[in-house]
């Protein structure tokens, strides 16, 4: 007689991964919080002159320097006489691009844009949130962090700027010849776009990206070169910037000043710089920071010896808040750049860059405190103005080492 057994049965379950479909309270909530928040952001912005919040002033660059830039860019010359001109040629097109609206004045027109733009940021940041092993806590990064700027990203071209980054690096990883270009086409309005090449994986992809980007980028060039007068005059005005008082280096010198210091400030190269003794000294320092900087980027290039897919990300936030913190100059704006790449990194479930991006956010509303809010006090050095820079800056810099720190050992391991 045979005995014939069975196996005893299992006592765990088979697990099957599901995916529940958001309800609709769910998928509306983004949208919801972005029409929202922009509102408000907008509100602000119309009532900026009667009602202003601080100095005010924030639409004053877009009614009176964009416009006069405007007017001489559609006549076929970039401003070279103009000291305030300070960036590379691409960003000629971006601000010739609001007068291309009917029906709107110049100021609505480059509202209507931005507001488009960030909405189409909000929609990629969103989309790739959604794929598997995704998240959507860029998306909402992005959403809830930009407010905190209150209404200077609407009168600001840095939200082009950055979704020029933000698109560049989302098609980087499967598109790379495109994600290159894309790149390439922020550097020459803003430079800093550059950066999100540098983490690109060793091989094929880092050889199409940075070749198809430096072949748009001549290509670009040439066409503003013949296009437009005087295409790179914006050289010979950064070659003169001075200290910032919102800079590391003003934050620095403002305590020197609460100590008896007897420099001053003044309005130059269209922000508010310190002038006096030992300027050129902080000024030079920054310079040599900022080279540090560069070749600490160099170095982990170098050394770097395994890629995630979110180290692209993660490699572009890093350099780009190295470099803000080393520069001579942190415009309010820059912030924007930050909270850009910060959501970038947050689409990812790889990314190194959380606790970074915390503390992106916190400097973000520290930062529209420092201006408009408080920038007289700012202005004038006084304890609450230069405990607020040094709180701000603080924190951008924490940020910058944790952040080289977690890049640093994630792509070591």
């Amino acid at each position: 007689m045979t005995l014939e057994t069975q196996p005893p049965p299992s006592t765990a379950a088979p697990v099957h991964a599901t995916w529940v479909r958001p309800g609709p309270l769910a998928r509306a909530a983004l949208p919801l919080t972005w029409l929202a928040t922009r509102a408000a952001m907008l509100a602000l912005l119309v009532t900026d002159g009667r009602a202003p919040l601080g100095v005010g002033g924030i639409a004053h660059e877009v009614h009176t320097l964009y416009a006069r830039w405007y007017a001489t860019l559609a006549g076929g010359a970039f401003p070279a006489g103009d000291p305030m001109w300070q960036y590379p040629p691409g960003a000629g097109p971006v601000l010739l691009a609001p007068g291309l609206i009917p029906g709107l004045t110049y100021f609505q027109a480059f509202v209507a844009l931005t507001l488009a733009t960030d909405a189409l940021v909000t929609l990629a940041l969103a989309r790739t949130g959604a794929r598997p092993r995704r998240s959507a806590g860029g998306a909402w990064l992005w959403v809830a962090g930009l407010p905190l700027l209150l209404h200077i990203p609407l009168a600001r071209y840095d939200v082009e700027v950055t979704a020029l980054a933000v698109f560049a690096l989302l098609f980087m990883g499967r598109y790379p010849r495109t994600g290159g270009v894309l790149a390439a086409c922020g550097a020459l309005v803003k430079v800093w776009p550059a950066l999100a090449l540098l983490g690109t994986p060793r091989g094929r992809t880092s050889r199409e990206a940075w070749t198809a980007a430096l072949t748009s980028a001549a290509v670009i060039l040439l066409v503003l070169a013949v296009a437009f007068r005087s295409p790179f005059s914006f050289v010979r005005q950064q070659g003169g910037r001075g200290v910032q008082i919102e800079s590391l280096g003003g934050t620095a010198l403002s305590f020197a000043r609460r100590a008896g210091w007897s420099g001053q400030v003044r309005y130059r190269f269209g922000a508010m710089e310190y002038v006096g003794p030992h300027v050129g000294v902080v000024a030079a320092a920054s310079l040599v920071l900022t080279a540090v900087a560069a070749a600490l980027l160099v170095l982990w290039r170098l050394r770097a010896q395994s890629w995630s897919p979110a180290t692209p990300y993660d490699a572009a936030l890093c350099a780009v808040l190295l470099f803000t913190v080393t520069s001579r100059v942190i415009s309010p704006q820059y912030l924007i750049w930050l909270l850009g790449l910060a959501a970038v990194c947050l689409t990812s479930r790889r990314t190194t860059q959380r606790p970074v991006a915390v503390l992106v956010v916190v400097a973000a509303g520290l930062s529209a405190l420092a201006y408009p809010v408080l920038y007289r006090d700012v202005e004038a050095a006084t304890w609450t103005g230069s405990l607020l820079m040094l709180a701000r800056n603080g924190l951008l810099l924490a940020g910058a080492v944790v952040s080289y720190r977690s890049l640093w050992k994630g792509t070591r391991e």
